[in-house]
């Protein structure tokens, strides 16, 4: 059975208006590297970058 790896919740913040508009999990173990999504701004109206934030 495979054992479960521990993840971590971050939150998705959009790089124009600065909004938190989404969230994900994240495995903690061994990520060195921050998460950079495009996705859709409820605020501005359009797709653009989100990138990590911690809470």
């Amino acid at each position: 059975m495979a054992k479960a790896d521990a993840r971590d919740y971050v939150s998705l913040e959009c790089e124009v208006c600065g909004s938190r508009n989404y969230r994900t999990s994240k495995r903690i173990k061994g990520s060195t590297y921050k998460v950079n999504i495009k996705k859709f701004c409820r605020n501005c109206r359009k797709h653009v970058l989100h990138k990590e934030k911690r809470k």
